[in-house]
């Protein structure tokens, strides 16, 4: 109970709160620098052990969560909140999944002689101390935690007001893996107020933090984006796109939308608008409705013409992520004119194209500047654990440093040891 009023506690100052866990983390960290590859997995594996037999309480402290938030936010909200047995085994699941994966920290990334005699060789490192800064999704504090954790970096989380019950299990659970493995628990932490100050003080912890990680809603990343002195690795919104080219197989392209669309509404690579060629438009989108007859769509005069159940659309719908049973229909001219429609309004998250013709698909594929870009397949694929990943901490859709889904090789960095033989510099 202790723990709960902490979390809570709204009389802790945020900069000295912020401080504290940045000095845990800067020491923690220094110490995971020299943790071997088994003593990594054992903390993983222990977790996963940690979670399972924790699922009565996890569940117990999730529902507390939504009931919280229930009648406040929307049903796709609540969705990405709720735990349940599965989603609890999944958790356990990824944190075995990412301990039998190669250790990304020492990886030698290129060597090189000199002409004086010195050898030089490129390592993975650690970057360090991550800052976490997410929302609703209480299964992110445990995919956090297990990439930075095996790719030796401390992890700060700051999981949205509405989860802090279940971030607290899931962190007990990660802390009492790191224990038995004889490493510091302070390796993963959590920010105990749900003051919003904490939030910016963690973006101004410069002395400590050596990248903050946003993953939530654009209003979330623009504000750590605008705020940060911290580096940042950002994760727009999913603003993702399926396009059904001429020679799209027509039924494999209704099952593919449908899945990328109402597999989870509420995850980041849901299709959120369909693009469909007008040489295949009347037979194509009636079919996509009869398939989704719970999906709310919202269409352009071409496609609300071709079925009237499309309500119009407004120019903002093309641009929106709706994270629920709502989707955006476009007919296009062509495939240029389609790579037009994607290019100018998809987010950079992931989009995709529908073809049985290569040559059109190599197009897209090559002309489509998102970190993600699918032929044949539902956009929801765009997900650590689907790449074999383990899990993600986000997708980054910069270009900086990482892009796509960011596992563990893109939380190293790197550096150059130089060996000589009492060499001078003339």
């Amino acid at each position: 109970m202790q723990q709960d009023t902490i979390m809570t506690d709204q009389t802790l100052d945020p900069q000295i709160h912020i401080r504290q866990l940045g000095e845990n983390a800067r020491t923690a960290a220094r110490q995971l620098l020299q943790a071997t590859t088994e003593q990594k997995n054992t903390a993983l594996t222990e977790a996963a052990k940690a979670l399972r037999e924790a699922t009565p309480r996890l569940l117990e402290a999730n529902a507390r969560d939504v009931e919280g938030v229930r009648g406040k936010k929307p049903d796709s909200f609540i969705d990405r909140l709720m735990l349940d047995e599965d989603r609890v085994n999944g958790m356990a699941d990824a944190l075995d999944q990412i301990a039998a994966l190669d250790d990304p920290v020492g990886r030698s990334l290129a060597t090189f002689d000199r002409p004086n005699g010195l050898k030089i060789e490129r390592v993975a490192v650690p970057i360090g101390v991550i800052g976490m800064i997410y929302e609703s999704r209480p299964n992110v504090g445990a995919d956090a935690s297990a990439l930075c954790l095996k790719s030796g970096n401390a992890v700060i989380l700051r999981g949205g007001s509405e989860s802090r019950n279940s971030t607290r299990e899931i962190v007990a659970c990660m802390q009492a893996g790191l224990k038995a493995a004889g490493l510091p628990e302070h390796a993963v932490q959590t920010v105990q107020t749900t003051s919003r100050e904490a939030v910016a003080e963690l973006l101004r912890a410069v002395d400590y933090v050596d990248l903050v990680i946003p993953r939530g809603g654009r209003g979330l990343v623009e504000l750590v984006r605008d705020q940060a002195k911290v580096p940042t690795l950002l994760h727009l919104d999913g603003n993702c796109h399926t396009y059904l080219h001429a020679d799209a197989d027509i039924g494999k392209s209704v099952e593919v939308v449908r899945n990328a669309k109402l597999r989870r509404t509420g995850v980041c690579g849901a299709t959120e608008s369909i693009v469909v060629d007008r040489a295949i438009a009347d037979i194509a989108i009636p079919r996509i409705l009869d398939a989704m007859p719970d999906c709310e769509f919202r269409g352009d005069a071409a496609s609300v013409a071709i079925d009237d159940r499309i309500k119009p659309a407004s120019e903002e719908d093309f641009d929106t992520e709706f994270l629920d049973s709502i989707a955006s229909v476009k007919v296009t001219d062509g495939l240029d004119e389609a790579i037009g429609f994607v290019a100018e309004h998809s987010s950079g998250h992931t989009d995709a194209i529908m073809t049985e013709d290569d040559e059109a698909a190599s197009a897209f594929l090559t002309a489509i500047d998102s970190a993600v870009v699918m032929h044949n397949a539902s956009t929801q694929f765009s997900d650590g654990g689907e790449f074999g990943m383990g899990a993600e901490i986000g997708i980054a859709t910069g270009k900086m440093h990482a892009r796509g889904p960011v596992g563990l090789e893109q939380l190293t960095s790197f550096k150059y040891l130089v060996k000589g033989n009492g060499q001078t510099r003339p």
